[in-house]
């Protein structure tokens, strides 16, 4: 099997959790999310974990070390990575993958889904502090944020569209055809 590295950009609750999840049971993937070393430096300052304070230190750091800091984390973890199936969950921003290009066997893949299915994702999952108590309305706001922004960007340059708006077994069924298909080219 080739080595395939699969970033996953979409927007917030589009399914990008549950496709990770996926490879990593079926095909034993490692995977990476910009948000954990940020989640990180947050418990270790004994700050909520709420998508604003999530943001607001993704800004400072990349406005004080460099838009492109937490792409080089993420660049070095999958380099050393001796897994077949790595996954980079959460691509945000051009920058993201300025590195992870260069890296053999990398594919960027969009992952979405309509606004009120991801509303209803969002709201049940409870990731964050304050997804579960969240408003539509406020849902919506969050789309206006930088790094939202950045995604519908970053998404217009993806390899493969995966449309989530169905079940598990299709979202399933379109990640196993993505596997077989990247685990083979050359």
């Amino acid at each position: 099997m080739n080595k395939i590295i699969i970033g996953l950009v979409g927007q917030i609750a589009s399914g990008k959790g549950t496709a990770t999840d996926y490879l990593k049971k079926k095909y034993g993937a490692t995977s990476y999310r910009f948000s954990t070393m940020l989640r990180d430096v947050l418990d270790r300052l004994y700050v909520e974990q709420s998508r604003t304070n999530l943001q607001a230190l993704s800004t400072f750091v990349r406005s004080s070390y460099g838009e492109d800091t937490l792409a080089k984390v993420i660049a070095e973890d999958v380099k050393n990575d001796e897994t077949d199936i790595i996954v980079v969950d959460g691509v945000r921003r051009p920058d993201d993958i300025k590195y992870l290009k260069e890296i053999s066997g990398f594919v960027l893949v969009h992952v979405f889904a309509d606004m009120e299915k991801r509303f209803e994702r969002i709201t049940k999952r409870g990731e964050n502090a304050d997804d579960n108590q969240k408003t539509f309305e406020q849902f919506k706001k969050e789309h206006e944020q930088e790094s939202e922004l950045k995604v519908a960007e970053i998404a217009e340059t993806a390899t493969v569209q995966i449309d989530n708006n169905g079940d598990y077994e299709s979202l399933y069924e379109k990640l196993d055809d993505l596997v077989t298909k990247y685990a083979k080219q050359d």
